[in-house]
């Protein structure tokens, strides 16, 4: 479908669709998907745009939770991203989570919607203490790659940039992307999309600055493992998330003016 007959924008995920990292719970979340909408909206302002991620969900959260209300709404263009939260949990498995992406990558494009996906970058090069699932973001990569390729899903490849990994495309917990990089995040998604005025740049390097080295790198994981590490890992330990109670910030298909 040509960008300029969508009219229906749906968005499914976690905190990276919700928006953390770009604003916050008192002035309001923006987000890559908002952002994504303010672009869809400049080229056809009749857009309607919902959003039903929430926080901490996993793939299988995603699927059970958002895929019936996002095909109630009889989207023509959904973004489906998913499954950062399943790397980090023990029994991580990239079969089982690219299982769920696909089942509401199926039903989507059954549909006629047009589905957009990401991949997820290094996160071992975000956060260093992260290193031990490099692996896992890879195989998961392959397998989000393989399932899109089955049912003509676009992909958009934040995973192949080396600025993905750049600092400043990540907020101080290093989980979620700051507002710089949420720019980023839906420039790449405009591009796999093809939308009038997107182009590359997103993939642009940013100017060189000065990294830490030696103790001050030491302290400095130190510092975010006593700030954001051992807080997560306690809410696991306790069996909480971030999303406990929390429902998406816009569940039902409204004008970009009409932004909450």
């Amino acid at each position: 479908m040509p960008s300029s007959e969508y009219l229906r924008y749906v968005a499914m995920g976690d905190s990276q669709t919700e928006g953390l990292g770009d604003g916050d719970d008192t002035v309001g979340l923006r987000g890559w998907a908002d952002r994504l909408a303010e672009h869809l909206a400049a080229v056809n302002p009749r857009l309607l745009y919902a959003n039903l991620a929430v926080r901490g969900r996993v793939a299988a959260q995603v699927r059970t939770e958002q895929l019936g209300p996002a095909l109630a709404l009889r989207p023509d263009l959904v973004t489906v991203v998913a499954g950062i939260n399943d790397l980090l949990r023990p029994r991580f498995n990239a079969a089982t989570v690219a299982g769920h992406l696909e089942e509401m990558f199926a039903a989507l494009t059954a549909t006629g919607a047009h589905v957009v996906t990401l991949t997820f970058p290094d996160v071992g090069k975000i956060a260093p203490l992260a290193r031990p699932v490099r692996s896992r973001v890879l195989d998961l990569n392959n397998s989000i790659r393989a399932a899109a390729d089955r049912h003509g899903v676009s992909v958009a490849e934040t995973a192949r940039q080396a600025v993905a990994t750049d600092p400043r495309l990540w907020s101080a917990d290093r989980l979620h992307a700051s507002p710089l990089g949420h720019e980023r995040i839906a420039a790449a998604v405009a591009q796999a999309l093809t939308l009038p005025g997107s182009d590359d740049a997103w993939t642009l390097p940013l100017p060189p600055q000065a990294v830490p080295a030696g103790r001050q790198a030491a302290a400095a994981e130190l510092r975010w493992a006593a700030a954001f590490l051992g807080p997560w890992l306690g809410r696991r330990l306790r069996g909480q998330s971030s999303g406990d109670n929390r429902t998406a910030k816009r569940p039902q298909l409204l004008p970009l003016s009409a932004m909450p």
